[in-house]
């Protein structure tokens, strides 16, 4: 049984996993964030299934790009039941999570960054990395995907579809929890799932506070 996350952008989701199948999934929209309501609502799909947190195999949850409160919101639940209960945690880029919904060899997916850029990245079926993940414009990093691809994975694929002309556009569920915890399955099954202290956030791009400060 895996227990996964996504609190990374303003919907959110939890996911109850059992065997490489999700079993439960919550959408949740909280624009002021989820420190407030995240431990009552995953005590409330454990109750539901019946589930004690000492039942869980593995936390999972999105560890980014993304708000980089909400990404260490997640983050700080999953490692914190991990170490009360002594178990696993896989941090699972959200970057990922969207390629589990793409159909082609090559799994194009793009995030809104906000200031008119987007993160990017390319998958490949096995949703190995194919090309690193990355802020930048979206025409600039259209023009760096290979001549093969032929569809665009996006939980918002709107303000992009007008510039992917030609190709598939495939719109990802709001809720990334599902998928997040099928991508810590199979790392449980491959015995790549890590110690709570070993776990960090993937932004991508630096938070604003530390860009600020560096210069």
């Amino acid at each position: 049984m895996i227990l996964a996350l996504d609190t990374t952008s303003e919907f959110g989701s939890i996911a109850l996993v059992d065997a490489g199948v999700v079993i439960d999934e919550v959408l949740l929209h909280s624009p002021d964030g989820f420190g407030h309501l995240l431990f009552d609502q995953i005590a409330r799909i454990l109750d539901r299934h019946g589930v004690r947190v000492q039942d869980v195999e593995c936390f999972a949850a999105a560890s980014g790009p993304g708000s980089f409160t909400g990404v260490r919101i997640g983050l700080t639940a999953v490692k914190g039941l991990a170490e009360m209960t002594g178990k696993r945690v896989a941090a699972v880029s959200n970057l990922q999570a969207l390629a589990v919904y793409g159909t082609g060899n090559l799994r194009p997916v793009v995030v809104d960054a906000r200031r008119g850029e987007i993160y990017g990245a390319v998958y490949d079926r096995d949703l190995n990395l194919c090309s690193p993940e990355v802020v930048m414009k979206f025409p600039d990093w259209l023009r760096t995907l290979p001549a093969r691809v032929t569809e665009l994975i996006s939980n918002n694929p709107a303000p992009f579809a007008p510039f992917a002309e030609g190709m598939t556009i495939i719109t990802a569920p709001r809720a990334l929890a599902g998928a997040v915890g099928q991508i810590a399955w199979n790392r449980m099954q491959d015995g790549t799932t890590s110690d709570p202290a070993e776990v960090d956030a993937n932004y991508v791009r630096r938070p604003d506070a530390e860009l600020l400060f560096r210069n």
